[in-house]
């Protein structure tokens, strides 16, 4: 008994945490400037051995975090020390591979024989071997963690085992299954499986199904394949169900204690014709003779959403909601997102609200914040809002009259803001998004490009003067803050980008120097053109991605000094964070979090917004292909978008759909790219295939599986 006791003491006090941080460790290795044992650390800082399992906690979220390395004889060394990198590694269908480092700088390329055991998706060590003139070459020398836990692949059944091919081309290796883990799988089917061994030497990864999804015949699986594909979390936990629907539907008039009642005004929302959640509403009045007053309320999420509940650790987890054409996977249960936090009109809902008093001119003359509870007075559309105040339609104005003057001034407001931001060097990228039409049984009619018009200006610049007023206020305050970032592009890739549009009539400065105005000087001279959209499209491609940071740096995109997302607390986890930032100012609550804890958070954020973006647009590439696949033979007018050593890419009018001319189906001449140029050039005939020209095709071949559409080349039109 009493031995017992004296073991239960030392694991106590073996778990107490230890008086150095993992920077001290840091400090102590940079200074010693060589690899060090676990008993060397613990002897500098006078530790004892019962100390030793608190100390390798410490180096272990260090290890985790990438900035110590164990390295052979159990020494624990820096990286940078030994010219070595850590990064993720993004494996090529060809077999090759590129880790992208972690603390930013050029890609590193990895040739086949030197990925060893690593996989698609892991973080990796790299050691940089060689630099050619094309870039940085490196070796994988270990594998710090796994980055895909499942896959999803074609079940095969071979003379004497089972495997599948995953569906993402990029996981090299084919997962062996064995006897007893298939499920009763019959070949061909989409299955899912857990990785439950990775490849280790000669030994090849291993798995066992866990879902049958079907054949891939089926358009039924689709979005099950993107689900599992991307790990997309889909099923919401019984506790956080349970808090959903514990929460009244309508707010108790106690709930109303120290909102400002704004239900007097004139209030509605303005979305899509299928949005399902409506968390912004807006108001406008006139503020004496030429100035106005805006009112930007948003659903004030974070009074239902307590921080650390099951509620809240689910959106956490998910970061955003993800949209497919005929389903959408929400950030929070349906009663909160549909019906709870959702501004239907006619019923009281408690809001977070922004009110912007401007000038004639669109000058910030006034804002303030406050918890509020408002009424919307009706649901608009965008195609509604258009036909209001663009398509002179007598009869909806009628019906709408009560509505008519205040969208009007708002419209005139919009404008204002508008033109005054684009004075700053804002850049409009006027690239449509696909709208898809799906039919009765749920299968792809068409696809066209969503028509982007007044309304939708008018909620666009609203909610971007909401998101700069708070980012403003709370970056004067000082105080950690989540920031929507949007760094200037590297000076390489708008070298590259000055002179492919050089080579279409566009010209740049050539002195190194650029700035958001010059490039959105180019955006307006390609208005109307034919090749804008492939202009607009390069630009984009040039740009870094916005992301979410502790750190302000502004958005170069918006040309804005401060900016944040505050207006979607529904559908974005970063705006919920916002909104409990912003009301513990205004309530003088407590601090909020740390910068470094609102680092990771907002590193985690930015991550999973590029899981979701990346779900959807392959989502759309899937609805793309089995439309063209009914439309083989059909021949459909298009603009060159892009031109490869292997052929070259078009862009349909009639359907918003791009497929490949491949240079083995041009049988005139023998094409050779050229680089300088960005265009194909025949041997004999010289004739040429340049970005931006106008084309006939026709669609010759499509293949689902790969996501292929493969179109022949008729004439240029």
């Amino acid at each position: 008994m009493g031995k017992r006791r004296v073991k239960r003491r030392e694991k106590s006090f073996e778990n107490k945490s230890i008086p150095i941080s993992p920077e001290e460790i840091l400090q102590v290795m940079n200074k010693e400037g060589r690899p060090l044992l676990l008993k060397e650390i613990l002897h500098h800082f006078r530790l004892g051995k019962r100390e030793r399992y608190g100390l390798k906690r410490l180096i272990q979220t260090l290890m985790e975090e990438g900035k110590v390395l164990r390295i052979r004889g159990n020494r624990y060394g820096l990286p940078e020390k030994m010219d070595l990198l850590i990064g993720k590694l993004k494996c090529h269908p060809d077999g090759y591979g590129f880790v992208i480092p972690e603390e930013g700088g050029e890609d590193i390329f990895i040739s086949p024989r030197n990925l060893h055991e690593a996989m698609h998706g892991d973080r990796v060590v790299v050691r940089v071997e060689s630099i050619r003139r094309k870039g940085k070459e490196g070796r994988i020398i270990r594998i710090i963690e796994r980055g895909i836990r499942k896959v999803v692949g074609k079940f095969m059944k071979a003379k004497n085992y089972a495997y599948i091919l995953p569906e993402d081309e990029r996981i090299l290796q084919e997962i062996y299954i064995p006897e007893g883990e298939t499920k009763r799988a019959k070949p061909n089917q989409i299955v899912v499986a857990e990785i439950t061994h990775y490849p280790s030497g000669r030994g090849r990864p291993e798995g066992r199904v866990t879902h049958i999804l079907g054949y891939p015949e089926d358009p039924e699986i689709e979005p099950q394949i993107i689900i599992h594909k991307y790990d997309l979390p889909h099923r919401f936990s019984s506790a956080a169900l349970k808090e959903a629907r514990a929460i009244p539907i309508q707010p108790s008039p106690r709930n109303y204690e120290g909102r400002v009642d704004l239900r007097g005004l004139i209030t509605f929302t303005i979305d899509g014709e299928n949005a399902r959640d409506f968390d912004d509403a807006v108001s406008l009045e006139r503020d004496g003779k030429k100035g106005f007053r805006l009112y930007v309320s948003i659903s004030d999420v974070s009074h239902y959403v307590e921080e650390g509940s099951a509620l809240d650790e689910e959106a956490y987890l998910r970061g955003t909601s993800v949209y497919f054409p005929d389903r959408a996977i929400p950030m929070f249960p349906p009663e909160l997102s549909n019906e709870i936090c959702c501004l239907h009109p006619g019923v009281d809902r408690l809001t977070l609200t922004v009110e912007l008093k401007f000038n004639e001119k669109g000058q910030r003359e006034g804002v303030r914040f406050y918890p509020s509870v408002i009424r919307s007075d009706e649901r608009l559309t965008y195609t509604l809002v258009r036909k209001l105040l663009m398509d002179e339609d007598q009869e909806l104005k009628k019906r709408y009259s009560l509505y008519l003057p205040v969208l009007e001034q708002m419209a005139e407001l919009s404008q204002i803001l508008r033109k005054k931001r684009m004075e700053r060097g804002a850049l409009d990228f006027d690239l449509p998004e696909p709208e898809v039409i799906l039919n009765l049984q749920g299968e792809a009619e068409d696809i066209i490009r969503a028509e982007r018009n007044l309304a939708h200006q008018i909620i666009e610049e609203f909610m971007i003067a909401a998101n700069e007023a708070v980012a403003h206020f709370m970056g004067e305050k000082g105080l950690p803050f989540i920031y929507r970032i949007h760094e200037p592009p590297d000076q390489e890739a708008i070298e590259e980008f000055r002179r492919f549009i050089s080579l279409l009539g566009y010209r740049m400065r050539k002195d190194g120097g650029y700035s958001s105005k010059e490039l959105q000087k180019v955006l307006l001279e390609a208005k109307g053109k034919l090749e804008e959209r492939v202009i607009n499209h390069l630009l984009l491609r040039s740009m870094k991605w916005a992301k979410y940071s502790a750190k302000n740096v502004g958005h170069f995109g918006l040309a804005s000094k401060a900016y944040t997302h505050f207006t979607s607390p529904i559908r974005r986890y970063p705006d919920l964070i916002v909104h409990r930032l912003l009301k513990n100012v205004l309530l003088k609550g407590k601090e909020g979090y740390s910068e470094e804890t609102l680092a990771k958070k907002a590193e985690h954020l930015s991550h999973r917004e590029r899981v979701a973006m990346e779900a959807e647009r392959e989502i759309l590439d899937r609805y793309r292909v089995r439309l063209m696949k009914e439309k083989i033979g059909e021949e459909f007018d298009g603009v060159i978008s892009g031109v490869t050593p292997f052929g070259f890419f078009v862009e349909l009018k009639e359907i918003f759909v791009e497929g490949m001319v491949r240079l083995t189906s041009l049988h005139d001449d023998y094409y050779h790219y050229h680089e300088d140029k960005y265009c194909l050039i025949g041997e004999r005939t010289h004739k040429r295939f340049r970005v931006g020209e106008a084309v006939r095709v026709k669609v010759e071949r499509v293949d689902i599986e790969r996501r292929q559409i493969d179109f022949g080349f008729l004439k240029k039109l």
